[in-house]
């Protein structure tokens, strides 16, 4: 279901999305509301759901954890019981930011950020040691050029 959303709304959420750390006074202030109204629209936004969280973005770099690693893994296995099996065991892995179900000659798509190759061949084997898995195809990303950008809001 799609939430309905004023242009007063997107501008809060691109200020937001720009920088979860700003004001509530700060944001009231660039899209031209009280404080007091700004404040009822964020609450509104966070408890309908739009809002999940408020959460920043760190230099991987210089955390030492430079390696992007796109995995893409094929199975033969496509009941219920073993989707919730092998989604269990894939978010037991802090490595793993980001993971989907995808459709085409794959099954899932599993983005790796880790320290280096050794790191993320321990990595693997984790990821293979529990289930029966078809075809495991890693990608390795050379250079980020664009990477978590503000998802695009149009009213």
């Amino acid at each position: 279901m799609v939430t309905k959303l004023d242009r007063i709304d997107l501008r809060i959420l691109e200020e937001l999305q720009r920088d979860s750390a700003q004001s509530q006074r700060s944001i009231s202030d660039r899209v031209g509301l009280s404080q007091n109204a700004c404040w009822r629209r964020l609450k509104w936004l966070e408890e309908s759901g739009v809002i999940r969280q408020r959460t920043i973005l760190v230099d991987r770099e210089l955390l030492g954890a430079g390696l992007v690693v796109f995995v893409m893994v094929k199975t033969r296995h496509h009941s219920a019981e073993w989707l919730e099996t092998f989604s269990d065991h894939v978010q037991s892995i802090p490595e793993v930011v980001d993971f989907f179900r995808i459709g085409g000659d794959f099954d899932y798509l599993l983005k790796i950020i880790t320290r280096d190759m050794n790191s993320y061949d321990l990595v693997y084997r984790r990821l293979i040691s529990k289930l029966e898995l078809d075809t495991v195809t890693s990608h390795f990303a050379m250079e980020a050029i664009a990477e978590q950008r503000p998802v695009a809001l149009r009213p």
